[in-house]
């Protein structure tokens, strides 16, 4: 199918409709938690799920192994005291001891970014300490991010983007490899659809970069998560995973993010397809609810930095506004938000391990 650059909107925005109301006729009603054939995929969180709480990472520890998870992703370096050889090798053996593998993350690493921060030094410096911990620590990955959707904005668009992370992650490539560390991508708030990541990977070199995939913010780029899993699912290393409650609104759709089975994604089809793509990959919860954004895409000017968008695609991700209703937003002060994202994730691991995930009973 052609690319949206080359279809005028009207027409690009009708064939998308025609085509997602077949989709739509055709979509299994909502996943809803169920008990399945077992699925051997280690279970585990992302520590931004509980951010409330500001734990530090000998406390998320101690509440992973509450949970009965087999892995836990701390994706910032804030949680650790130091970020020193010894202390993070007595956090590995603190984890190995309650049967918990550690895997982790930072943040922006492409240095032209908006989402760029110089608190850890250069792009070239973060990356290196990065890496360092994450051997030190035992991860076999070293999550990143390029930005988020503004980007997509700025001069060059996501392309120009891409290609400075990709040169980031080439400087560091031999520092990677001597680690036995790969670097994990994600595909961040909005900034990089699913074709576009692949792409930066395979400029990197995917012998040492992959993907964290985040269905959670393949809608935030107007993509269904299921789609968006084969076309990055053979790239993954890693996970930082939410459901999305997806509706009909009046400039076009609205995502809100919601736990697992409780939103539009078909998460039993996608875990089994999970399984068969990047068996290897640990499926983190990250549940980040409680607020909605709409993609006004019936509007002339939205489609600016989407110029590559496939109606294909696209035709995915209106379907699902069709299957999905308006939920109300999270309100509370500082106790309700610690009850509520504990409440989020909790329900989802729940619901995964019903869905047959998790090595541990």
């Amino acid at each position: 199918m052609e690319s949206f650059s080359s279809l005028h909107r009207r027409d690009f925005l009708k064939s998308v409709t025609v085509a997602a109301a077949g989709l739509a006729a055709g979509l299994p009603d909502v996943a809803r938690a169920q008990t399945a054939s077992k699925l051997n995929l280690k279970l585990g969180l992302d520590n931004f799920a509980v951010r409330a709480f500001d734990y530090k990472a000998e406390e998320l520890i101690t509440y992973a192994a509450s949970l009965k998870t087999d892995s836990l992703f701390i994706t910032d370096l804030k949680p650790f005291k130091s970020l020193e050889t010894g202390y993070l090798q007595d956090l590995k053996k603190r984890a190995a001891d309650e049967g918990l593998q550690i895997q982790l993350g930072s943040w922006s690493i492409c240095p032209t970014s908006k989402s760029f921060r110089k608190d850890w030094g250069t792009a070239e410096e973060h990356l290196a300490l990065g890496i360092k911990a994450a051997r030190d620590l035992g991860s076999s990955v070293f999550r990143v991010v390029l930005g988020a959707a503004d980007d997509r904005k700025t001069p060059g668009g996501i392309e120009a983007r891409m290609a400075d992370t990709a040169k980031v992650c080439k400087a560091l490539k031999s520092q990677a490899v001597d680690a036995g560390v790969k670097i994990a991508i994600e595909n961040h708030a909005g900034d990089m659809q699913a074709r576009e990541l692949v792409r930066l990977i395979e400029e990197a070199g995917k012998d040492y970069v992959g993907a964290n995939i985040d269905p959670g913010n393949a809608t935030w780029t107007m993509e269904d998560p299921v789609a968006h899993l084969e076309i990055l699912g053979p790239y993954v290393l890693t996970s930082s995973m939410r459901d999305s409650m997806i509706w009909e609104s009046a400039n076009g759709g609205t995502v809100q993010w919601t736990a697992i089975g409780e939103g539009v994604v078909d998460f039993q089809t996608y875990f089994k397809r999970y399984a068969q793509l990047c068996p290897h990959a640990p499926v983190h919860i990250e549940t980040i609810s409680g607020f909605a954004r709409e993609f006004p895409y019936f509007k002339n000017d939205f489609w600016t930095p989407y110029s590559d968008v496939r109606a294909e695609d696209f035709a995915k991700f209106v379907a699902l506004t069709k299957k999905g209703k308006q939920i109300p937003p999270f309100r509370g002060n500082k106790d309700a938000e610690k009850a509520y994202q504990k409440g989020e994730l909790e329900r989802s691991l729940t619901r995964c391990k019903e869905m047959g995930l998790g090595l541990k009973s």
